[in-house]
């Protein structure tokens, strides 16, 4: 029994590191989940916009505008997902350490390749979270024709 309750303890010390990743997951998806709102409300204001008089290069502008904002919310939900994804793997990992331990199965294997595909599912979602960056970065240096609300 004091070897099982060892074996407990060390999984719970081990388990300390994966739970500080899920809280910087749960951060990081936080902050692309307020710019994906911030997106979403532009795409609205856009959208919402009267420009049944305007000239021809007006509408054109604003039609490109939203274009751009669909791409960047398409950007950021597949970065949210991605995210997501990451942390669902690293709750396997601790979930499966404690019942590796439980049922005395090793699992060690498993875990690493659990822990592995949270790394590059974070790494997606960082990387397509970096190309929306860009992507809004790029746009705002280009002149704007539809005049914000």
């Amino acid at each position: 029994m004091e070897s099982h309750v060892t074996s407990v303890t060390h999984v719970i010390q081990l388990a300390v590191a994966p739970v500080f990743l899920l809280t910087a997951i749960a951060t990081l998806i936080n902050a692309m989940n307020l710019r994906l709102n911030r997106i979403i409300d532009r795409q609205r204001t856009v959208q919402a916009m009267e420009l049944a008089d305007a000239p021809r290069e007006a509408l054109q502008a604003r039609e490109r505008e939203i274009a751009l904002l669909d791409r960047r919310v398409h950007l950021s939900y597949r970065a949210i997902v991605s995210a997501v994804i990451a942390g669902l793997l690293v709750c396997l990992v601790v979930a499966l350490a404690f019942i590796g331990v439980l049922l005395e199965v090793d699992l060690a294997r498993v875990l690493a390749v659990l822990f592995v595909l949270a790394m590059f599912s974070m790494i997606t979602a960082l990387s397509v979270f970096l190309r929306e960056i860009t992507v809004a970065v790029s746009a705002r240096q280009r002149p704007r024709a539809v005049p914000q609300s």
